[in-house]
């Protein structure tokens, strides 16, 4: 294993560290947490608070998009691992401005027991909280740490439509039902090249062969659904949007915005060709591509490989909150 770090004990706490003094016009660390909130406290005034968070190793997920039109605050758990219920419930704190707080959770067992036992927390404050929990991931389901299907990927688009609604003045009940709209109208599904190595394990979670692809492959390793020989990247775009084609069962016509995300270790050189091919088949298909966008935004350390989100747009109002500007890290309009 070679990684650029100290001790991987630290590994966290040292890149939060790396990550506030970087970017201080937009970060800001609670004290004795690895939670982040935005420095920009004016931008939050009189607005719901939206909070995300989960396991390290997804980088830039989710401190990347804490700022104006995007997250209010982040918690930071260890690699791979939820963030504790006092952490999360510090971000809370953090975040209210006295309208209430949404909570965005990924679909693990961790993340929703702790961040659910951080609402009772808050409840107890007298803060009122409501949350969605993202569960994307059409590839496998009932798979390591879930019950039902993984949250991956799709998390940042209901990150950016949540974000620009609670930017708005959109009220607490109002983004919850917002949620679940949107939420049924996204879905992601993966393909890996090689595993992840989590620093402190040293080893990757899982081997391929040199020649080997596995299909399904989830943020944290877990197994997929099928393995096989390496494909040319047409092959791969035509099993991927196989699968979201019938999760769908989209039709000529239908409106939707693309999401290409590298896992860690792929180069924007071959996620950018991998997008051209799913353009091309949903062009072929009829299908009306709106928005999209590639790069690194749900990734998993160092794993190769691409995961494909399609986000349905039923509403238009969905694609205006897409494009509506931000100010974070790790978002670039386009």
């Amino acid at each position: 294993m070679k990684k650029i770090m100290n001790d991987p004990k630290n590994i966290v706490a040292e890149m939060v560290e790396g990550m506030v003094r970087a970017y201080p016009q937009f970060v800001e660390r609670l004290p004795e947490t690895e939670a982040l909130v935005r420095s920009d406290k004016s931008s939050m005034t009189g607005k719901v608070g939206l909070i995300s968070g989960g396991g390290s190793g997804h980088e830039p997920t989710h401190a990347g998009f804490i700022g104006e039109g995007m997250l209010s605050a982040a918690v930071c758990g260890q690699v791979f691992t939820s963030p504790t219920p006092d952490q999360i419930y510090a971000a809370i704190k953090a975040a209210d401005q006295g309208k209430g707080v949404f909570m965005v959770i990924k679909n693990y067992s961790g993340d929703v027991m702790n961040f659910d036992m951080a609402k009772d927390m808050a409840d107890l404050d007298g803060i009122e909280v409501k949350s969605i929990t993202v569960d994307d991931d059409i590839a496998v389901e009932n798979s390591t740490f879930t019950q039902g299907r993984r949250g991956v990927a799709g998390t940042i688009f209901m990150h950016k439509i949540l974000g620009a609604a609670a930017d708005q003045g959109a009220s607490l009940t109002e983004l919850e039902t917002l949620a679940k709209k949107v939420l049924p109208n996204i879905k992601t599904i993966a393909v890996a090249l090689s595993g992840a190595t989590v620093p402190e394990v040293g080893k990757p979670g899982f081997t391929l062969a040199d020649d080997e692809l596995e299909y399904g492959v989830g943020i944290h390793g877990e197994p997929g659904y099928r393995k096989e020989k390496m494909r040319p990247s047409k092959d791969l775009v035509k099993e991927l949007l196989g699968k979201l084609k019938a999760a769908f069962n989209y039709q000529a016509g239908d409106k939707f915005a693309v999401l290409v995300n590298g896992m860690g270790a792929t180069p924007l050189m071959e996620q950018f060709v991998f997008m051209r091919d799913v353009l091309n088949q949903l062009k072929d298909e009829g299908v009306n591509v709106a928005f999209t966008k590639v790069g690194n935004y749900m990734t998993s350390l160092d794993m190769a490989g691409v995961s494909l989100t399609l986000f349905k747009l039923t509403d238009d109002s969905w694609l205006d909150n897409l494009n509506y500007p931000v100010n974070t890290i790790a978002w670039t309009q386009k």
